[in-house]
Formats: C-alpha cells, sequence, structure tokens
C-alpha cells in the first residue's frame, strides 16, 4: 500500500486565505489520487482498518471434540477458548480433506483437493500456477511468515531446478532456525517427541524483523498432535485415565485412555505456544489489531478418524478473533468448509487475486462482521470433503477415494472404490524377500501387530496395535472391523444422533428422500468442480501421480492372504 504524507509536499504560500483554501483542496485531490492509484495497483484500501494482521494457527490432527472449549474434560486449551470465547466459534468447520496435504491445499487455494492436481495429493509435486492466497496478501504489502509445518508433505522444488515446480513452501517463508535441541539452550518439553521448533521463539524473531507500519501475516503451523508419541507421557504431566471420554469407535480400556492422553500433551503443546503468541501480541499493543483463526488440518491420528471421512476424520475445531470489526461470544452452528477460508482472508486484507486460479470458495467474512449466531448465518448449506491416497498404503499406491457431503446434521460419503482396503492392505510384499508376503493384518509370530506391514493409512499407534492384535475377539474385534473392513459405495449418518458415525442409513427406506438430495447436491457439486471422479475421461488419474515420499510394495488384490 502507497502512504502520501503531507509534509512530504511542498506547497506554495498563497497571498490570501481563499488562495490557501484552494491549494488545501488540490492537495486533498492530489491524495484522493494517490490512494486511488493504490488501490487499483495493489487491491488495497489506503484505510488502516482494513489492513489487520492476521495469525493463523494450524494444527496437526485434531478433532474438533478436543479442546476444552468444546467440552473436553482430557485436554486442556486456554489458548484455544480464549479466541473462541472472544470471537467466533464454528462449531461444524469441515477440513478439506481427512488428510493433510490436500486439506491444506484445499485451504490455501481455495479449490477442492481433487481440483489442483498432483498439488491436491498428498506427497505429491506443487506446481506453480496453484498460486496460494498467501502469495497474493504478500504482493499486497503484507510482511509474511511461517514457522513449523507449511503446506504438506508436497515436493517442491527447492533448487529452483524445475521450471514446473513451485520453489517456495505455499505458505511461505519459513522462520524455524531457533530450536530446542540447541545443545546451549534449554529444553522446556514434556517430551523429546514433540517437535524441538520453538514455535513462539520464531515467531518473536518474525516480528523482530517486521518493517515498520506493514501489517503481517504468520502461519504458525504446530506438528502437534501428529505422531509419533511418546508412550506413557501422561503419567509424568498428572493425566488421569478416568478423565478420558473414548470415541464410540474406539473401545474403552487403558490402552486406548492412555494413547488419548498422550495425544492431548501434544494438543496442550500447541496451545501453550499459542498462547505465548496471544500475550505477546498483548504486551506490545497489537493483539487487537490481529485476526487470530485456529484450527487444524484433519482430524485424530487414530484408527478410523484420520484418513476417513467420519466426522472425526473431517471435524475441525475453528474460531476466530477480532475485536474491532467481529462482534464475540458467537457460535455459528453452518458446516463452514476450508475452501472458504482463501476467500475470507483475501476480502478481510482488501487483497485483490491477480494470480490465483478462479475459487470455488466463497467469502465468509460478512458473517465474522455480523452479530448472528446459531443455523442460517451462513449462506453455504453444505461443506465438501474427500480423499485419495493418504500414504503407500495398496497395490500400485493405489488410494482409497472418498467424497464427502456435510451438511448441519447428516454426513454421505460416495467410497468410489469400495473394493479396496480403506486402511490399506492387510499385507505388504517383504520388502527383504522379494515376491514373498509377510503375515496377514502384520501380526508377527508371537501375535504381536508390526503397524509398517498391514493397514499402513493409520498412523502406527498402541490404539491401531490393540484393535489388530484383537481383530478375534467377541467384544473387541468389531472396533477392528469398523476400522479397516471394505464398505458399502455410499454411507450416510445422522451426526446429531450418531457422532461416531457407526450406524449407516444408506439404504434404509425411512431415509431415502435425503439419501437423494444429499446425492444430488454431492454430485452436481462434483460435475461443477470437474472432478476427475466423476467428469472426463481418466477418471483413476489421482492413482498415476508420483508420490515423493518412501514407498511400499503390495501385492495385487487377488494375491492377498494366499
Amino acid at each position: 500500500m502507497t502512504r502520501i504524507r503531507h509534509s512530504s509536499v511542498e506547497t506554495v504560500a498563497f497571498g490570501s486565505v481563499s488562495a490557501q483554501k484552494l491549494a488545501s483542496k488540490l492537495l486533498l485531490l492530489v491524495l484522493l489520487f494517490a490512494q486511488a492509484l493504490a488501490f487499483s495497483s495493489n487491491g488495497s484500501s489506503a484505510g488502516e482498518e482494513l489492513r489487520p494482521n492476521i495469525l493463523f494457527a494450524i494444527s496437526d490432527d485434531q478433532s474438533y471434540a478436543h479442546t476444552s472449549f468444546a467440552g473436553s474434560a482430557f485436554v486442556n486449551t486456554p489458548a484455544f477458548d480464549r479466541i473462541a470465547e472472544e470471537g467466533v466459534y464454528f462449531s461444524h468447520c469441515i477440513a478439506g480433506s481427512p488428510g493433510c496435504a490436500p486439506s491444506r491445499s484445499a485451504l490455501v487455494t481455495g479449490r477442492h483437493h481433487w481440483q489442483n492436481e498432483q498439488s491436491g495429493q498428498h506427497a505429491s509435486a506443487w506446481l506453480k500456477q496453484y498460486v496460494p492466497f498467501v502469495d497474493e496478501i504478500r504482493r499486497n504489502g503484507y510482511f509474511v511468515g511461517r514457522t513449523g509445518k507449511g503446506v504438506g508433505p508436497f515436493q517442491y522444488a527447492h533448487d529452483g531446478s524445475d521450471g514446473l515446480w513451485r520453489e517456495e513452501d505455499a505458505a511461505g517463508p519459513e522462520l524455524s532456525e531457533i530450536r530446542y535441541d540447541d545443545p546451549e539452550g534449554e529444553d522446556p518439553r514434556p517430551t523429546t517427541r514433540l517437535s524441538p521448533t520453538d514455535y513462539f521463539a520464531n515467531f518473536e524473531s518474525f516480528m523482530g524483523k517486521r518493517p515498520a507500519g506493514a501489517p503481517f501475516f504468520f502461519w504458525y503451523g504446530g506438528k502437534e498432535p501428529h505422531r509419533r508419541y511418546e508412550q506413557g507421557a501422561w503419567r509424568r504431566l498428572g493425566k488421569k485415565l478416568a478423565d478420558v471420554e473414548v470415541p464410540g469407535f474406539l473401545p474403552d480400556n487403558e490402552i486406548i485412555r492412555g494413547d488419548l492422553l498422550d495425544y492431548a500433551v501434544e494438543i496442550e503443546w500447541f496451545d501453550q505456544h499459542l498462547m505465548r503468541m496471544l500475550r505477546y501480541l498483548e504486551e506490545v499493543g497489537e493483539l487487537d489489531r490481529t485476526i487470530v483463526i485456529v484450527t487444524s488440518d484433519n482430524g485424530m491420528p487414530f484408527p478410523r478418524a484420520k484418513a476417513n471421512g467420519y466426522d472425526y476424520g473431517i471435524r475441525v475445531p475453528l474460531a476466530i478473533r477480532y475485536p474491532k470489526a467481529f462482534p464475540g461470544g458467537r457460535i455459528i452452528d453452518d458446516p463452514t468448509s476450508f475452501v472458504d477460508f482463501a476467500p475470507t482472508i483475501l476480502e478481510l486484507t482488501a487483497t485483490k487475486p491477480r494470480e490465483m486460479l478462479p475459487m470455488t470458495g466463497k467469502s465468509f467474512a460478512s458473517a465474522l462482521r455480523s452479530n448472528k449466531s446459531g443455523s442460517g448465518v451462513l449462506d453455504n448449506e453444505y461443506a465438501f470433503s474427500g480423499r485419495e491416497r493418504h500414504s503407500a498404503s495398496r497395490y500400485k499406491n493405489w488410494g482409497y477415494p472418498q467424497r464427502a457431503i456435510r451438511s448441519e446434521k447428516h454426513l454421505l460419503i460416495w467410497n468410489a472404490k469400495p473394493d479396496r482396503w480403506p486402511a490399506g492392505a492387510p499385507q505388504r510384499i517383504d520388502p527383504e524377500q522379494a515376491n514373498s508376503l509377510l503375515p496377514l493384518y502384520g501380526l508377527d509370530a508371537a501375535g504381536k501387530h508390526v503397524s509398517e506391514w498391514a493397514f499402513t493409512d493409520i498412523d502406527a499407534s498402541p490404539s491401531k496395535s490393540y484393535l489388530v492384535e484383537h481383530y478375534d475377539d467377541e467384544e473387541d474385534g468389531a472396533f477392528f472391523w469398523h476400522a479397516v473392513g471394505k464398505r458399502p459405495e455410499f454411507e450416510l449418518y445422522d451426526v446429531e444422533e450418531d457422532p461416531y458415525c457407526l450406524l449407516n442409513l444408506a439404504g434404509d427406506s425411512d431415509y431415502a428422500g435425503l439419501e437423494a438430495k444429499l446425492k444430488k447436491a454431492l454430485f452436481a457439486e462434483l460435475r461443477e468442480t470437474n472432478d476427475p471422479r466423476v467428469v472426463g475421461a481418466d477418471r483413476d488419474v489421482f492413482d498415476s501421480y508420483l508420490r515423493y515420499s518412501p514407498m511400499r510394495e503390495f501385492p495385487a488384490p487377488e494375491e492377498l492372504q494366499r
């Protein structure tokens, strides 16, 4: 933004008051003309009210239920709670995907991940044409930086050797050099499994480099609560098994409860750094000039949550605070989509996008500025999500394509390839002995589960191992099959009555009208956004994209269990 100061313009001393008034009017016209030029050249207004700072905080793998504001008794999140209490809390925020890379792709481009080719797929290449909103606001005069996890995992051309790929992370330039594992520094982490990046110190360093008067955008990408955890860290921190609420899709025992408490330790670490950032901004007088957005990229890293289209995989926390313009103390219940973030942030920063591809999402800035709560505040009736490949978990690196439509009360999932295993194949080719299959379900000779051997779309964890090792139990075996068993093409859930998505209503005559309505709306969106799974000649194109992370080999489906 261009600023014109009166002191920088010389004026002629006229001999009469009327001449001086005329000169003042001429000067005012010059200033207004200069501001108009500034707006037309960079898409922003010279008004300071239209240029708030933005602190964007995004955790890695956190479901909507796991903040103390949402009522969790075993997770303590005072920083998130403050933003939610003093700002706007969105009770039905639906991530772009139940996996990190495609979800973050949707967030920064304003487009569903299936619209972004390989730049919407896990561990594939980020192509230059998928310009993120971060670039646009940076061009509009914002001082931009990030710490921790950005938009990934993607393969970027960091050395600039590939003219087709983006060179810099789509979340902006990284500032993560201040770490806890410095031999001369202190390490306050309760477990060394937590990221060694000192998120707050890097934010403070970023603020120290900020040009005077420039608005800032800072991406705080916590790497928590992504796996792996230190098993049993909760004991050292005085947490209690009795406080845990176990989701209904997991068995209720000490192993699962302890795993959930270790997950809580990681969420709280993310929240502690956010609190330090809020206190710093308050101390320097910037907090109330800063829009604070707090969310997560997808759900919890447990069986039947992350990498699944169910609520605990795609529904995430979201709170936004900006007391100068957003009336606080409100809860909005309408479904909110990740593709709406980019257009909203562009509007709030008065940025006119010049290089971004057309966005699917729509700004919800007017809802933030309103004083409305409850339902009917947002224009959209639905939010959409989906997934393709999560990790290397099937023959020829195939994914498990899903598309989901979420209303305030219902969820419909389309499993486009119901013949595939949703959590990954149950057997893997032995990497040390070609053409030899590892044991079924990844169980070794002692009956212990080796996570890398099977169902690798589920992160390694005590919870996963427990389910696999008890697959044939009379009681707990059902949880195993809920997590890994093949699914019908369509699933329909009343998430208000069934938050754990255990009772599939698809095909039930009592819900035939609702199922037809949601299918019609879902496929209309997929056709309108040119989803290759529905439109075009190559409906399996997503399976062809190269993966730049470690690979695993799996047998052809007909060779399993031989």
